[in-house]
């Protein structure tokens, strides 16, 4: 059983760091010279830090002297404990680059690449000691927040300094090999990177251009990883030698508020490349961008439903495109390379791009490559559960674009629809069927004293009426139970201060991961015993913009099937379920309940 017995010792960083460093003994360890140890550089006046590892503290930290940026840093803390070895310290500097990074105090001058994610002997007895540690940096005043408030943060949710997986790290190398290539030989092209919820898109694309710019600043590290995808050093040489414009297109406002407020925390990328597609589309008419990148690219919008259409059009008429082209064709205008992170499964809205609109856009295109992440990240669940509730609402949209081998096991019905046989039990994943609607909130409530970020969200069954009530009102959304209000914030509605009797709805939940999801689903959804189908009743259904494609029902359908099943997918640990239409909560029951 490892126990750690942290020594942790500080020294002026400085030209004499190295003699002062090598005098640090202890019986017959020289932790000083011949040691595994971690170590922080940091600067209280700055706010900036780097954080390493080696096996000779003294030597490395005249080495660092000799760096220019790291001048700017003044104090040097040096962690080690008798039972380290170059494994743990590798597996420490990773820990404490990921937490604090999200911790927020410092921007670190370390780069992404090279973060350890190897297994080693008894690495969970060490990863427990490792809080240790971080509790003596607290009572130091190194860091300030806790571990469970950092985990539950979107700045370590979305850091890019993270370990990739595998999977991660196949589709990183595939795109520096096709922008190295485009860079080269002065080619456009298109990726298309395809994934489901939690895959991990948003992470691979924030560590993207954490990457990239410390490319073209000339602060990229290479670790020297020898069991890593990635090779990038031919790229670096080139970007060092090329000022490439770059920028990256967040379509979904909280998400994109979200981001800024992570780039903020990072040395040397400015903010202000975070941009909506209209911003792209102005910063590209000077000279277009070498490069694109979109996430939730699902989220891009076409000419239905908007709020604003004269501004629209105004930037289809200054690109040269027709009135009806859509905001993927303004990022294919405004850039030679693009690199879209895409989920069909996840457009939300009339307005999103149809996925065989988007599909004939790209079908365009002369170069173009299509990449794939498979690797569920997010839900404890894992792809079991997240093919299981698409399986269970037949949301057939779904297979289309995602995951072919799901009909590979699947039984067809005789409707054609598939289905799995009903159950709730996942490991390590809570699944739970409510018939009371005031049960399922007290528990939503309780787990989020306990773990935050737990809510419940509903189907847009309900009119708004307190949109511009005060906090105190007593009237009331949403009429079932107690009684309940709408979100009362738009914008990053899961970092507010939610009130226990407060339920978001999908536009305020996409994109975020929550601890536990308790789903609402609402009278506008129901079950037919004579067609042995789950319908929708547009009457009951009160998203003005959803009603845009109300003459289809068949497209309002699916839509509203692939608003339930976005929802479901939503929590970590687990997802809670109360339904309205009695029909349709007993031919849901045995999907939900172990």
């Amino acid at each position: 059983m490892i126990n750690f017995d942290v020594k942790i010792c500080d020294f002026p960083f400085d030209a004499t760091s190295q003699s002062r460093i090598e005098q640090w003994k202890s019986g017959d360890k020289e932790y000083g010279t011949n040691w595994p140890v971690v170590y922080m550089i940091h600067n209280d006046d700055s706010k900036e830090a780097y954080i390493g590892e080696t096996l000779n503290a003294g030597k490395r930290a005249a080495q660092h002297w000799q760096v220019e940026e790291r001048k700017r840093l003044k104090t040097i803390h040096i962690m080690t404990d008798d039972t380290f070895n170059k494994s743990v310290i590798l597996d420490l500097e990773s820990f404490l680059i990921k937490y604090i990074s999200a911790d927020g105090r410092y921007k670190l001058q370390n780069g992404n690449t090279g973060l350890s994610n190897f297994d080693y002997y008894d690495r969970q007895g060490y990863e427990k000691e490792f809080e240790k540690i971080w509790e003596c940096l607290k009572e130091k005043g190194i860091v300030d927040s806790g571990i469970a408030d950092i985990e539950n943060s979107d700045l370590y949710k979305y850091s890019p300094y993270k370990s990739l997986t595998k999977d991660q790290e196949r589709v990183l190398k595939e795109i520096l090999e096709h922008l190295m290539l485009c860079i080269c030989k002065n080619e456009e092209k298109t990726v298309i990177v395809k994934g489901g919820a939690g895959t991990g898109k948003t992470i691979l694309a924030v560590f993207l251009l954490k990457l990239l710019y410390d490319l073209k600043n000339d602060t990229y590290e290479d670790k020297d990883e020898e069991d890593s995808e990635v090779n990038i050093d031919k790229l670096h040489a080139i970007m060092k030698q090329r000022d490439l414009k770059i920028g990256f297109i967040v379509p979904q406002q909280s998400l994109r508020k979200t981001l800024k407020k992570v780039f903020r925390t990072m040395r040397g990328i400015p903010e202000s490349m975070i941009m909506t597609p209209t911003e792209a589309a102005i910063a590209a008419t000077d000279a277009p961008f070498d490069l694109l990148v979109c996430d939730e690219a699902h989220r891009l919008r076409r000419r239905v439903a908007l709020s604003q259409y004269p501004a629209y059009d105004k930037v289809n008429k200054d690109l040269g495109l027709q009135k009806d082209a859509t905001e993927l064709d303004w990022i294919i205008r405004s850039s030679k390379m693009q690199i879209l992170f895409y989920d069909s499964a996840q457009s939300v809205r009339p307005s999103d791009i149809p996925k065989g609109v988007f599909r004939k856009i790209l079908d365009a295109q002369e170069n173009k490559q299509n990449l794939q992440l498979t690797s569920q990240l997010r839900c404890l669940g894992g792809d079991d559960y997240i093919k299981y509730i698409h399986e269970v609402l037949e949301y057939e949209g779904f297979l289309t674009d995602i995951d072919r081998s799901i009909t590979e096991s699947a039984v067809l019905k005789e409707s054609g629809t598939i289905w799995t046989a009903p159950h709730g039990n996942f490991k390590d994943y809570t699944l739970s069927f409510y018939d009371d609607v005031d049960e399922m909130m007290n528990e939503i409530n309780r787990l989020n004293k306990r773990y935050d970020l737990c809510c419940a969200v509903a189907g847009y069954a309900w009119e708004w009426i307190t949109k511009k009530e005060p906090k105190n009102t007593a009237k009331r959304d949403i009429d079932i139970g107690k009684g309940y209000i709408w979100n009362r914030t738009y914008t990053d509605w899961i970092n507010s201060d939610r009130l226990p009797y407060e339920i978001g709805c999908i536009h305020t939940v996409q994109g975020y991961d929550l601890n536990y999801v308790g789903v609402i689903f609402g009278p506008e959804i129901y079950y037919d015993k004579t067609k042995k189908r789950i319908e929708v009743d547009k009457s009951k259904y009160k998203d003005s913009l959803g009603k845009a494609v109300g003459n289809d029902y068949e497209a309002l359908r699916a839509y509203i099937l692939n608003i339930y099943a976005t929802l479901l997918t939503r929590g970590i640990r687990g997802a809670f379920v109360y339904v309205c239409d009695p029909d349709l909560r007993e031919y849901l029951r045995p999907y939900f309940t172990e």
